[in-house]
């Protein structure tokens, strides 16, 4: 089956109603987000996944900033082991005109475009949670394949109190073997 014909099913998948919690409190969000700093390599380290990604091992999102202003992003990853072949999608970024480098819409499929917001972003720009007002997805993740114990129970201390069932987080499994 080609990668076409899957493209409604995925967009469905990843900005359908799906299940979503009840909480309407707006997101939290850094004050502005250096766009440009926050390109680059991020390993997903724990998610409530979309469809696709259910299974993913070896997950990265990589950003990189396009002449026009948008952001070319390449999601790679593993489905179901590590030894998996490397897929990939290709979705393309807008920071959008409120959020201060917050909020973006993500396009996998025109005219398809999912919220994106950075939620909470460290200092030193090496880890990040992404999270949907719809509470039905979100992404920490990091420069490394790995955290620390402490930074990962504090992260998921973090997506609780934005109004997510932290049952539904899923731990993505990262090798340390380079998955570019």
């Amino acid at each position: 089956m080609r990668i076409y014909s899957l493209l409604p099913l995925l967009a469905v998948s990843l900005f359908g109603t799906g299940c979503s919690s009840h909480d309407v409190r707006p997101l939290p969000r850094p004050p502005s987000v250096d766009v440009p700093r926050f390109m680059g390599d991020w390993y997903v380290i724990a998610h409530i996944p979309s469809w696709p990604e259910r299974e993913a091992f070896d997950a990265v999102e990589s950003y990189r900033l396009r002449p026009d202003g948008r952001i070319q992003t390449t999601f790679t990853y593993r489905k179901g082991s590590f030894d998996a072949p490397l897929r990939a999608m290709h979705p393309i970024g807008r920071v959008e005109k409120e959020g201060q480098g917050a909020v973006w819409g993500m396009q996998f499929v025109w005219p398809v475009q999912a919220e994106y917001v950075i939620a909470w972003l460290d200092d030193s720009y090496s880890q990040v949670i992404v999270a949907r007002s719809k509470r039905d997805y979100v992404w920490y993740m990091a420069r490394t394949p790995q955290v620390s114990d402490s930074d990962y129970q504090q992260a998921v201390r973090r997506i609780a109190e934005m109004g997510y069932d932290v049952s539904k987080l899923r731990r993505v499994p990262q090798s340390v073997r380079a998955t570019k």
